[in-house]
């Protein structure tokens, strides 16, 4: 299944998608936080996602956490930026039901996350 038809995602918003590292038939809420023109540019067929898990025990560097009053989400989520992915596609499924979609500045951290886990600081 493909996104809705005439329907890009927009950076910031969580959809469900399939991650190659996901078991087969596992779906997971991801945070798209590509361009807005790349994820709408007619040859572009992926978009680059992070996914989120509501294992919030273990909290490291890379992560996001992520309130469900700031999402919309039923539950509190993490964002793995260090697990930041490319995802066809055809492996989104549809936008998470009920989702706000992140902030530029949510966006922004995430980038920064994203730095830190490719071991790039600033200097």
């Amino acid at each position: 299944m493909t996104p809705p038809a005439g329907r890009s995602p927009q950076r910031g918003e969580i959809w469900w998608a399939h991650f190659h590292t996901d078991e087969p038939g596992k779906n997971r809420p991801a945070v798209i936080v590509s361009t807005n023109p790349r994820n709408s540019h007619p040859r572009a067929d992926t978009v680059l996602a992070i996914p989120l898990s509501t294992s919030i025990q273990k909290l490291g560097p890379w992560h996001l956490l992520l309130r469900a009053g700031e999402t919309g989400l039923r539950e509190d989520s993490v964002a793995w930026a260090e697990n930041i992915g490319v995802v066809g596609k055809d492996q989104l499924r549809e936008p998470v039901a009920g989702h706000r979609a992140l902030t530029n500045t949510q966006i922004c951290r995430l980038a920064g996350l994203v730095r830190l886990a490719m071991g790039c600081v600033a200097g």
